[in-house]
């Protein structure tokens, strides 16, 4: 924090593994089981992919998976994925870093783009809205978009100001906040390891989207939303859902 970078250039390191454990191939398994029954299907990319985790599961679930990210340290930690994982499929040569504003693929190449874990909201509204205007143009007319938010709602109601767990041989204080009028959340996390060592620090920043915010928004980039989902299953949408998930169609002009 404070060395002049976005955040989410400096956050997503391999600390960040740390205090996700629980955001693992088994969960990813179970989540783009639910999305395929849904109808999610061709050529997919995950955008905002991290260590590939959703990449490989749709790969071994018959999908023609790609996954893309910038952070350079989770790309990398993709590779010992595949190989822990002893995966029937194989996602080698079909992760690509870059920035989610300049999408290096052609247009409508892509059935469907997934942005998953809350990988959307990262930038101030101009930037969020150039994303999607890229997600847009990388899929072909009629094409799934798909985003899994957090429940702004929910969010609001049970934000927890500070929390101090151990786990794993490291010791995590993240702090949180809600900024610009409740627009965003902010969180800074402090990772220690309990044998000592310098901590990593690092601070998240995401934008919260009430769902009348994102219908405009998804309608000005050429998508429109279809369906609103309070978690993977299709469960409805309520203030006391896990996750706020957007399936949208790219518009036919």
């Amino acid at each position: 924090m404070g060395d002049g970078q976005p955040w989410y250039e400096s956050a997503f390191g391999r600390g960040y593994l740390s205090v996700y454990p629980h955001r693992d191939l088994a969960a990813a398994r179970n989540e783009v089981d639910h999305l395929v029954r849904q109808g999610l299907s061709g050529r997919t990319l995950d955008l905002g992919c991290g260590f590939a985790r959703h990449t490989l599961a749709l790969a071994e679930r018959g999908l023609d998976a790609f996954g893309m990210d910038l952070s350079a340290e989770l790309l990398e930690h993709a590779r010992v994925l595949e190989t822990e994982a002893q995966s029937r499929a194989s996602i080698r040569g079909r992760l690509t870093r870059g920035d989610f504003r300049h999408l290096p693929f052609r247009a409508a190449v892509f059935d469907a783009v997934c942005m998953l874990f809350s990988s959307f909201g990262y930038l101030d509204d101009g930037g969020n809205a150039r994303v999607l205007r890229e997600v847009r143009r990388v899929l072909r007319p009629g094409g799934t978009a798909l985003l899994d938010l957090m429940n702004t709602p929910r969010v609001r109601d049970g934000l927890v100001p500070r929390s101090v767990t151990e786990r794993g041989g490291f010791r995590l204080r993240e702090d949180r906040k809600l900024t610009e009028g409740g627009r965003r959340v902010e969180k800074d996390v402090c990772l220690e390891s309990v044998e000592g060592g310098p901590p990593r620090m690092w601070r998240e920043d995401v934008r919260l989207f009430e769902p009348e915010e994102l219908r405009a928004l998804v309608k000005r980039s050429g998508l429109r939303i279809e369906r609103l989902a309070g978690d993977f299953d299709g469960r409805p949408l309520t203030p006391e859902a896990p996750r706020q998930l957007v399936w949208a169609r790219a518009v036919t002009v």
